[in-house]
């Protein structure tokens, strides 16, 4: 008997655009996203980054949990036992609980060492902290770069677009702390 596809992330993202009539340049408007990065991400290509998930989770105002949430009970066995995801050169475990009233995200970070986001700078609604727990990090922010090392923090607006990088060859552990409204 064949084995129905699982649908992924990026069928979903699909799914829902085409749902609410949306193209792709209009989905773009409305998450400051490229669309080519839409598209990847909609084909899985690429893998989408944390605050291109929170920004779709606003667009299409859903739980980010109901946009990645598995259709069969043994991927979400396996999500609920790890709590780690993988997105491009970094992991990151939350360290919060979703829900539709909440404005706060806390993450745990790990950047690979002498690695960066690959093709994406990241932009969303809000206030970020990002706390260097271990190792170094790079971040653009805007047209600013900064160097951060164990015990440095830095807070910045979201919406501008924000870029990390682990130029260092120890692996980055950060706290990332997320404000949407």
């Amino acid at each position: 008997m064949a084995k129905k596809a699982e649908e992924t992330f990026g069928r979903k993202i699909r799914t829902l655009r085409e749902e609410k009539g949306l193209t792709l340049e209009a989905l773009s408007r409305d998450t400051g996203y490229p669309e080519d990065v839409l598209r990847d991400v909609e084909e899985g290509a690429i893998a989408a980054p944390v605050s291109l998930v929170l920004q779709l989770g606003r667009t299409f105002k859903m739980d980010i949990e109901e946009i990645g949430a598995a259709p069969d009970r043994a991927a979400t066995k396996r999500r609920a036992k790890s709590h780690r995801k993988r997105v491009a050169s970094y992991a990151y475990t939350p360290l919060t609980r979703p829900g539709e009233e909440k404005h706060l995200r806390a993450y745990r970070v790990t950047i690979d060492p002498e690695t960066g986001h690959k093709g994406v700078e990241y932009h969303h609604e809000g206030e970020e902290f990002v706390y260097v727990l271990s190792g170094g990090l790079k971040i653009q922010v805007g047209q600013n770069v900064s160097s951060l090392k164990k015990g440095e923090s830095i807070a910045f607006d979201s919406s501008l677009h924000h870029a990390l990088s682990n130029p260092t060859k120890e692996k980055a552990e950060l706290l990332v702390v997320i404000y949407v409204p």
